[in-house]
């Protein structure tokens, strides 16, 4: 069965509070539980799926039946109010009781470092991400056992919208950037193209053909589909590394950028810079034929840069940044190539290296966010 691991640390691991607060989940192949264990997480699994629609988040059931049990609690003994008690008649004996059975459930629902355990899933491209990192080291296989992937699926089956797309978010409305990559992290993770659950496979693939392929992916989609080769680095808008060797005056320097979108403008273009690829496979070769609506061979990629679905363009790009992006494109990036110009490249290249070494170091590794943290995973391997 799989359990809630609190507070535990690793050899690999470091921290500042004796890892108060961590959590994860590990699958125990020796302890599968009570036959009514077993029988009330397949129970909750159920009901989930059944009104996933309707109801986005997971309420975090399956932790706290854990947490209950370790804390000595039934979560079926947990009283409802009473009908009198919701009839709008308030006094002191009401209130207390209410305030009773609500710190009887927090106090079940507490792990035993003294923190209350609760899912945080936060944009729905960034399990995909990892998926495509672990897939073009060659290290999926070794890394995630049957069960993690069985899980990552149910996980990405649960929270793909009626439409057959993915959105942004648990309850955000179907986007080309999570629709694409998860679609492309569930092929990695063996599903095959007809697979799934009421057909999510080819109803995912249908969402992506009906809005454009993945050529109107995001910038970000183009970055992780061309590192899988999916993709070309020809169809994604320059990213020069060589920003980052500007003065910290100079305006476009990556330092004065927010901060969010700086951590991942840099790997990015670090990535960029590289031109990294994986090796082909026959998978990568199928995904081209599936996600795209032409012939791989026959795309625009010069075009393609600037293609992206109306789901996924927040902001459309001015006509300053679209010249600019041309500039880079048609004279910036082969001028930037040539001897001995490419020197600066390698320089860049090197100080962004140290940069997220730097990052990684003083943040343990959590850096700013998931999404970016998957990114140099990729770039220490």
């Amino acid at each position: 069965m799989w359990k809630l691991k609190i507070a535990e640390g690793g050899p690999w691991l470091t921290s500042g509070n004796n890892h108060v607060g961590r959590e994860t989940w590990e699958f125990d192949q020796n302890d599968t539980g009570s036959s009514e264990e077993r029988d009330a997480v397949d129970a909750s699994r159920a009901e989930f799926q059944k009104n996933r629609f309707r109801t986005r988040h997971s309420s975090d059931v399956l932790a706290r039946m854990q947490l209950a049990k370790g804390n000595k609690f039934s979560l079926d003994q947990q009283q409802k109010p009473k009908d009198d008690e919701t009839s709008g008649d308030i006094n002191i004996a009401t209130v207390s009781e209410t305030l009773r059975r609500a710190l009887r459930y927090f106090s079940a629902v507490q792990a035993h470092d003294g923190h209350w355990p609760g899912d945080f899933p936060g944009p729905l491209f960034t399990t995909a991400t990892m998926i495509i990192v672990l897939y073009v080291t060659e290290s999926l296989g070794t890394t995630l056992s049957s069960e993690h992937r069985k899980e990552i699926c149910r996980y990405l089956y649960n929270r793909q919208n009626m439409d057959g797309g993915w959105g942004l978010h648990a309850e955000g409305e179907s986007s080309m950037l999570s629709s694409a990559l998860n679609y492309t992290a569930l092929r990695l993770l063996g599903e095959g193209a007809d697979d799934g659950p009421d057909m999510s496979m080819p109803k995912a693939r249908k969402w992506i053909h009906d809005h454009g392929g993945a050529t109107m992916i995001p910038i970000l989609g183009k970055v992780w589909l061309s590192v899988l080769r999916v993709f070309e680095w020809s169809g994604v808008n320059p990213m020069p590394p060589e920003l980052f060797l500007l003065p910290s005056f100079v305006p476009i320097q990556p330092g004065r950028l927010w901060s969010h979108f700086r951590m991942a403008f840099i790997p990015m273009s670090y990535l960029y810079g590289k031109k990294f690829v994986g090796p082909i496979t026959k998978l990568v070769l199928s995904l081209r034929e599936e996600l795209h609506i032409h012939p791989y061979k026959k795309i625009n990629w010069k075009q393609a840069r600037k293609l992206c679905a109306k789901e996924d363009a927040y902001h459309p790009h001015t006509w300053l940044q679209e010249c600019l992006s041309d500039c880079l494109y048609s004279f910036g990036e082969p001028f930037l190539a040539c001897w001995p110009v490419s020197y600066m490249r390698r320089k860049a290249l090197r100080q962004i290296a140290d940069f997220l070494k730097y990052e990684d170091d003083i943040s343990r590794y959590i850096c700013i966010g998931a999404a970016t943290g998957i990114i140099h995973v990729m770039l220490l391997v």
